[in-house]
Formats: structure tokens, sequence, C-alpha cells
């Protein structure tokens, strides 16, 4: 098992995203990725990994404004396999 940080966290509009994928270079710990999923526009949305950092980058490069960011006064650890 690895400890992971998450010194933040987002919410995402899953059902506003319109599968750009900007948001998953955009994300600095790479802790996006795109689900297999459709939403109800018949497009694939992001998914969140533990590890986002709260810098707002996805926020900012989202045309939706599918993002909310958020961040914690003292970071959660999360146990995930290796």
């Amino acid at each position: 098992m690895t400890i992971i940080r998450s010194h933040g966290t987002v919410t995402i509009a899953s059902e506003r995203c319109k599968g750009c994928e900007l948001c998953i270079p955009a994300c600095p710990p790479g802790v996006l990725h795109m689900s297999s999923a459709r939403n109800g526009l018949g497009f694939r949305y992001p998914l969140l990994s533990p590890g986002c950092t709260g810098c707002r980058a996805c926020l900012l490069v989202c045309p939706d404004f599918c993002f909310e960011v958020y961040r914690y006064e003292t970071p959660l650890e999360h146990e995930v396999s290796a």
C-alpha cells in the first residue's frame, strides 16, 4: 500500500462536461483521468483520483465551468494499491 496526500479536492459537474479533455494534461499532479462512462450529453467526463493539490488548473482551463476546487486546511491521507 502507498500513502498519497491530498491537499485539496474538486467537484466535477459531469453532466455539464463536453469531454474536451483540456483538464487532463493541465493537472500538475496528474490525478484527473477520463471515465469510460458517458454523461447525458453522450460525452466522457473526468474523474478524480487521490492526490489533488487544489491548484485550480482544471478550473482555469475548463470552458464549461465544470469544476469547483476546495483546499483542505490539513491534508488528507489516502491508502492506495501500488
